[in-house]
Formats: C-alpha cells, structure tokens, sequence
C-alpha cells in the first residue's frame, strides 16, 4: 500500500514538529492524537483531524466537535481521505471519537 499523507502535509499548516509555524501557533493536536494513531493508516490523528478539537484549518483554530463537523465537511483533505479509502475502511467521526475517548 502506498504511504498515505497526514493532514499537516498536505495543509501545510506548520504546526507539526518542526514545522515553521510551531513557535507561532503551537503543536497541533493532531500531531499528538495517539488515539487515533492508525485510522486511516495515519500518524496520529493525522488523517482523522476532522474529530479532534483544535486543529488549525483555514487560517483558524477549530473548536468544539459540532463546529469542525460543519467546517471540516467541505475540506479538501477530508474528502481526500474518504476518496483514498476503500469501500468500508473509512471510520466514521463518531467512531473515531470513541476509539480516542477509550484510549484516555
């Protein structure tokens, strides 16, 4: 299986390790969802950030999860990920909450 990217990757937002907008904006939590390591064969949370609060999309911090359901839905990457996926494999936002819950 090709590697599959992880949305600070392709967003370029600059908040993942070394990342040049680290000092400014701080470590996306993404970057440190280790509950979500493994969705959608991601590093972390990072082909699932559309369920973790604060990430940074749109040149705005995303707050609770009822906001990033509206704003992440038309999101280039989230529909990347859904595209990339095969029938099935894509794990729902409410699924993914779950798995992160549990892995507290």
């Amino acid at each position: 299986m090709a590697a599959r990217k992880n949305c600070w990757e392709i967003m370029q937002c600059g908040r993942h390790p070394g990342g040049d907008r680290l000092a400014e904006l701080g470590e996306c939590p993404a970057v440190r969802c280790f509950g979500a390591h493994g969705i959608h064969n991601g590093i972390n949370g990072g082909r699932a950030c559309w369920a973790i609060a604060g990430t940074y999309c749109g040149g705005e911090t995303q707050g609770s999860f009822v906001d990033k359901v509206r704003q992440c839905s038309g999101c280039r990457f989230f529909h990347q990920v859904r595209q990339e996926e095969t029938a099935g494999s894509f794990v729902p936002a409410q699924d993914i909450l779950v798995r992160i819950a549990s892995s507290s």
